[in-house]
């Protein structure tokens, strides 16, 4: 049953990047750009970065990006809007579970509308808090556990239906614990980024320092 729900999971995200237009559109999350341009480039990873616009921002500023994503149309987006873009940047497509992270590799982790199943969120978050070096920087921001009221309103907005897939600052702090807090935040906020994320939501943002 579990194999069946990823199977159709994947399927339906392979589905939605395989459209001609960029998903999300190809400028970068303005809480990432406002965030990303602060610290000095290093190695950065991106879970979940989809078609790659946040990727290849990074890229753009000097930081030597890994991103990843499980489709494969995903990929093949990220990279074209790469070449467009005139950097480079190492795609994985792989369920970030299945990654083989070395402890301590990344200078910065960005977690950007990154929701993945409720049995699998905690643990996910605890692989890539051991992938960041000491003093690494996680970027985050998701929808909050408030979102739900937004999107019965406006279903453009984006985001799971599942309250489960959504954060609280308690989901944080559970999870980044360890970290010393820059920002920890509950915000509404209007998107426009691309077809899917269009009109006001609550997001849930974090920005940490590992300890």
């Amino acid at each position: 049953m579990k194999s069946q729900q990823n199977n159709e999971y994947k399927a339906f995200w392979d589905e939605r990047y395989a459209e001609v237009a960029y998903s999300y559109g190809k400028a970068p999350n303005e809480f990432f750009k406002q965030w990303i341009q602060r610290f000095e480039p290093g190695s950065i990873l991106l879970p979940a970065d989809g078609e790659g616009r946040n990727g290849v921002f990074a890229a753009k500023l000097g930081w030597d990006v890994t991103s990843n994503d499980f489709s494969k149309a995903a990929e093949e987006k990220a990279l074209q809007l790469a070449e467009q873009e005139q950097v480079s940047i190492n795609f994985m497509v792989s369920d970030i579970e299945e990654l083989d992270l070395p402890d301590g590799k990344f200078d910065a982790i960005a977690l950007i509308f990154a929701h993945f199943s409720p049995e699998k969120i905690s643990s996910i978050h605890k692989k890539l808090v051991k992938a960041l070096k000491k003093d690494g920087i996680i970027i985050f921001e998701a929808y909050s556990k408030n979102h739900l009221e937004y999107r019965a309103r406006n279903p453009k907005v984006g985001g799971p239906g599942n309250l489960d897939m959504l954060f609280s600052k308690a989901d944080i702090e559970r999870d980044f614990g360890g970290f010393e807090i820059i920002l920890l935040e509950e915000a509404e906020t209007e998107l426009n980024e691309g077809k899917y994320h269009k009109g006001v939501g609550s997001v849930l943002r974090f920005v940490g320092k590992k300890k």
